[in-house]
């Protein structure tokens, strides 16, 4: 009996040590494809999320945290022009959209004329044959964007309607 019982430990043992083996050789291999995979990370461009993209008018970016209300939105275009009011909501903090507008609007050669901030924001710019109103209202759980853009009179009596 104290044999059987002596080998029993012994077998049990080498199973423990057995097992200890294969999980400290595993994590082993486990490491080196983690390093192996952070080395190959840092060779690519980081993954920055969702970008802003532009809707209706090719000149005016769009955050991607809003969405378009198409029941809101009215917008015209022609080959060359592209007027009207494109109506957008979403989650975002009033003061971040702003920044967000003032920095993309000089990006595309828009000049600022006017700002104001209130519990209605506006942003008003302009480029040489159009004006572009932004509208930024915060409505409880929502903040609600519209952006405005205009061909200028002179624009106007030339070309389109004449």
């Amino acid at each position: 009996m104290m044999r059987n019982e002596g080998r029993n430990r012994r077998i049990l043992a080498g199973m423990i040590a057995a097992m200890i083996l294969i999980l400290v050789l595993g994590g082993c291999s486990s490491l080196k494809k983690t390093q192996d995979s952070a080395d190959e990370a840092s060779d690519m461009p980081a993954d920055k999320g969702p970008v802003p993209v532009y809707l209706d008018f090719g000149d005016v970016l769009i955050p991607h945290e809003l969405s378009a209300d198409k029941d809101s939105s009215f917008v015209f275009r022609t080959p060359g022009l592209s007027a009207g009011v494109l109506a957008l909501k979403g989650r975002v903090e009033i003061n971040s959209l702003i920044k967000f507008f003032e920095n993309n609007m000089a990006k595309d050669n828009w000049r600022a004329v006017s700002s104001f901030k209130s519990p209605r924001s506006m942003l008003l710019y302009q480029k040489e044959n159009r004006w572009c109103v932004i509208s930024i209202t915060d409505k409880g759980m929502n903040t609600h964007v519209e952006i405005w853009v205009s061909p200028t009179i002179g624009q106007v009596e030339g070309g389109l309607l004449k």
